[in-house]
């Protein structure tokens, strides 16, 4: 049944007096009786309220309310605390008991470095301090170290004793160190210092990072070419300082 079909019958039943009315005709009666197609599905009902799902959603919602907090409090407590790195320099070293051969070496050298903390509120902590005594990358000794608490604004010595005893360097290093102590009567040596660190103010504490030092041409002078002892030729050079997060 179309919608022109029950146009027609309406304007043929307005024609016709109301006494004289034919009966309706079965479009109509059919129209009235069901206003709606069938094939029109009706509504699906409101689905159920989960309390499992609520739950959940609500749960998810407070643990991502709680990291947005967190991560603002710690982003503006490092913003107002700016923790600065410390600064590291040599400040004195005193090499004993070299002796190179052709492809060994053997020496004592006793290295002091001088620490200072340059943050006016936060404290900073050393742990697993390891040194260790290089010529051109090439390691000689290494030495722990205890930990270090190091206070704001405060300057501590941090002393080693790297001990090298018939250290197999090879027959290329061993040639180098004896050529320029010959050239030029000084050895330089690098000085490197591994730990972990974090900084403190109050109840405020930073999570562990790896801090490296790297102390550069140390230079050692000797006073002859076939002395056995030497001293830091240059004292308080800066050394350069990494923070790995």
């Amino acid at each position: 049944m179309t919608c022109k079909r029950i146009l027609k019958d309406l304007k043929d039943l307005q024609k016709d007096p109301p006494h004289l009315a034919a009966p309706i005709p079965p479009s109509l009666m059919a129209f009235f009786l069901h206003p709606y197609p069938a094939f029109y599905p009706a509504p699906p009902p409101p689905p159920a309220n989960n309390p499992n799902t609520n739950l959940l959603r609500r749960f998810l919602v407070i643990i991502v309310a709680i990291i947005v907090v967190t991560g603002a409090v710690l982003l503006i407590s490092w913003i107002v605390l700016r923790p600065r790195l410390p600064i590291f320099s040599v400040a004195s070293a005193s090499l004993s008991s070299f002796n190179l051969s052709s492809s060994q070496l053997s020496s004592d050298l006793s290295i002091s470095l001088s620490v200072r903390n340059p943050n006016h509120k936060m404290r900073i902590h050393y742990y697993d301090v390891q040194a260790e005594l290089l010529y051109d990358f090439y390691t000689i000794s290494g030495v722990a170290l205890p930990p270090i608490d190091q206070g704001t604004r405060n300057v501590t010595e941090i002393k080693a004793m790297l001990v090298a005893v018939g250290e197999y360097v090879g027959v290329d290093v061993a040639h180098s160190i004896d050529t320029e102590r010959r050239s030029t009567g000084t050895v330089g040596f690098q000085v490197r210092v591994l730990a972990w660190v974090r900084f403190s103010s109050g109840a405020w504490w930073t999570r562990r990072n790896v801090l490296r030092v790297f102390c550069d041409n140390v230079k050692i002078k000797f006073p002859n070419a076939t002395s056995t002892v030497g001293s830091l030729e240059r004292a308080f050079k800066p050394c350069l300082v990494r923070l790995e997060c």
